[in-house]
């Protein structure tokens, strides 16, 4: 059995396909793991979430925050935005089944097997692994409850930018699915930047990687993310970035874990360009 984690596919259905013909995927005999993101941008965003439903336990994908924004745009918590290429979901048939499977995807997923930690964006300097897997929990068991339209009605914010557990309430949980599905740089306190989205080399001082940042509780985790575009494919200790941009013109790539971790990656003809709205 392989196990291959996928980047993000944002629906690009097709590349999705021809990146699972490359690597010889097999489905009743392989997994598939997928960092989030799988809708929104690109062009068939129903397609790709009916595939990831159908193969059951074949299959397992945590929450980004382009999911979570699906979620809420369904739920009337916000308004499509310009860019959003969501309506065939909305309109869908199946539409409720497909985002009640959706809501109950989880933000984490550790496999003790592979020893691999999956996750959309990034984990803050003050979690370790139990406290990730406790915080993620928090939010998941809010997403499968009838209280989760009042959630995402408070999902949208920046704020707080700096985790305690004195948080409370919707402070707390809109901590965590930032950290969890929007992280990318936060200072060596752990305060989080989100607006903060280029290449690490462009950032402004104090801004670094969350993966960089020095005695953070996570460091001997292996983990496997995608939201970085600009970032792309990369590795860095035990943290492997899968975003490589498909949506954008860049590529999808897929990581095999079952054995020492292999990169493929498909050049994609992208579903919109940088400045896209």
């Amino acid at each position: 059995m392989a196990v291959f984690v996928i980047g993000d596919v944002q629906g690009c259905y097709a590349e999705l396909r021809a990146l699972l013909r490359r690597v010889r995927y097999v489905p009743d005999r392989d997994r598939l793991w997928f960092v989030g993101d799988l809708v929104n941008r690109g062009p068939d965003s129903l397609a790709v979430l009916r595939f990831v439903r159908a193969l059951g336990e074949g299959a397992v994908s945590v929450l980004g925050n382009h999911d979570l924004h699906l979620l809420a745009t369904a739920a009337g918590a916000c308004r499509p935005r310009p860019g959003d290429t969501l309506a065939a979901v909305l309109h869908a048939p199946d539409r409720e089944g497909l985002l009640d499977w959706l809501r109950r995807r989880p933000l984490l997923h550790h496999d003790a097997e592979t020893g691999f930690t999956l996750l959309h964006a990034g984990l803050p300097p003050q979690w370790d692994l139990e406290q990730a897997r406790d915080r993620a929990r928090e939010v998941e068991t809010v997403l499968a409850s009838p209280e989760y339209r009042s959630f995402l009605a408070h999902l949208y914010g920046d704020g707080p930018a700096r985790w305690s557990e004195a948080l409370t309430g919707w402070d707390r949980l809109r901590f965590i699915v930032n950290a969890f599905t929007r992280l990318r740089f936060c200072t060596p306190d752990g305060t989080l930047l989100l607006d903060e989205k280029g290449p690490p080399e462009k950032a402004p001082p104090g801004a670094l990687p969350w993966f960089r940042v020095p005695g953070r509780a996570s460091a001997g985790l292996a983990v496997v993310c995608g939201h970085w575009s600009t970032l792309g494919r990369h590795r860095e200790g035990g943290v492997w970035c899968l975003d490589s941009g498909c949506v954008w013109g860049g590529a999808l790539t897929a990581l095999r874990l079952d054995r020492s971790p292999v990169w493929c990656s498909l050049p994609c003809a992208g579903a919109c360009r940088p400045g896209d709205e």
